[in-house]
Formats: structure tokens, C-alpha cells, sequence
């Protein structure tokens, strides 16, 4: 089924809930348009977390959950679910993100070991919540940094602030 991965794990890590401030339609919508713009996307670790090593880029790449398998999200994929969106908001939402580390050596980039991890988004009337596994990997971007970035990244492109983190759960 699109958009659910039928081996998503049932030790989850981490939970993060969101307050949000538009439609679940309104923020999918919003969310798929961010990870398909990330997949495009380096930007150095400071950017994300409290750099554990200086003058490391990271890059992205996102995949939708689609049964057993993970497709990537190009613009010809985000286009469709955006029209899918439309139509019918899912409920859940899963994806692996891949963060690949590189340091950089003067103009070389020499590539580190990358870390994996599943996304599960489960949307309800006026919250979100992210369930996050770490899959594999060195860790050097915590659950809750993976879950402030996307949040930040969605907010920007929605020139307003539609999701943010709810501490006490």
C-alpha cells in the first residue's frame, strides 16, 4: 500500500509530536514538496545538530514506503502523491531518509559511513506525530534533531509556521 512500509519496525526509538496549524491535506502536502527539495539538497552538519566533527556536508535522500519496498522521491513521484494528497490525505506516511556524510578536504569530499532511518508521520486533526528507528548507521544526528529539521525545512517552505514541537506530550 502506498505510503506504508509493511516491515516498519515495532521498537521505535523515539516519538516527536507536533501542534499543527493547518489541514493533514494542507501538511502532506506541504511535507512532500520539503523532502523532494532536500533530496536536491547538501548542507553542512551545523545546520542540523551541534557539529561533532568540523567541515562535514550532508546530503539527503528520501523515500516513500510503497509495501515492501522504498521509492525515491523525484519530481515525477512528488507530483503524484501531491495529486494523491488532494484527494485522499494518508493517514500514515512512511519513509527512509538517508543522511550521507562527507568531510571535506580542501575541494575533496571523502565520504563517511551514512546513517538510515525509518520515518513513520501519523496525522491526526490537529497533531502529528514522527516515529523514528534508527536503521543503521554512526548516529552523529540524534532522533529529535531528524524530526526539528524537517519541521524547520516545512515551516520555511510554507512561509509560515504550520507544525512545531509539542515538549510535553
Amino acid at each position: 500500500m502506498l505510503g506504508v512500509y509493511d516491515g516498519f519496525p515495532e521498537n521505535v526509538i523515539e516519538a516527536t509530536y507536533f501542534a499543527v496549524k493547518v489541514s493533514s491535506k494542507k501538511l502532506q502536502q506541504a511535507l512532500m514538496k520539503t523532502l523532494f527539495k532536500l533530496n536536491n539538497e547538501n548542507c553542512d552538519l551545523e545546520t542540523i545538530t551541534y557539529p561533532i566533527m568540523h567541515q562535514c556536508l550532508i546530503g539527503f535522500e528520501f523515500g516513500i514506503a510503497e509495501g515492501k519496498v522504498f521509492n525515491y522521491i523525484n519530481v515525477d513521484r512528488m507530483n503524484g502523491l501531491v495529486k494523491s494528497i488532494k484527494q485522499k490525505p494518508f493517514q500514515i506516511m512512511d519513509f527512509l531518509c538517508v543522511l550521507r556524510y562527507h568531510k571535506m578536504q580542501g575541494e575533496r569530499r571523502i565520504p563517511l559511513r551514512f546513517d538510515y532511518y525509518m520515518l513513520r508521520f501519523a496525522f491526526d486533526e490537529e497533531s502529528t506525530s514522527l516515529w523514528t528507528f534508527h536503521e543503521r548507521g554512526p548516529g552523529y544526528i540524534s532522533h529529535k534533531d531528524v524530526a526539528k529539521f524537517i519541521m524547520i525545512r516545512v515551516n520555511e517552505a510554507s512561509q509560515k509556521q504550520i507544525m512545531n514541537i509539542v515538549e510535553n506530550y
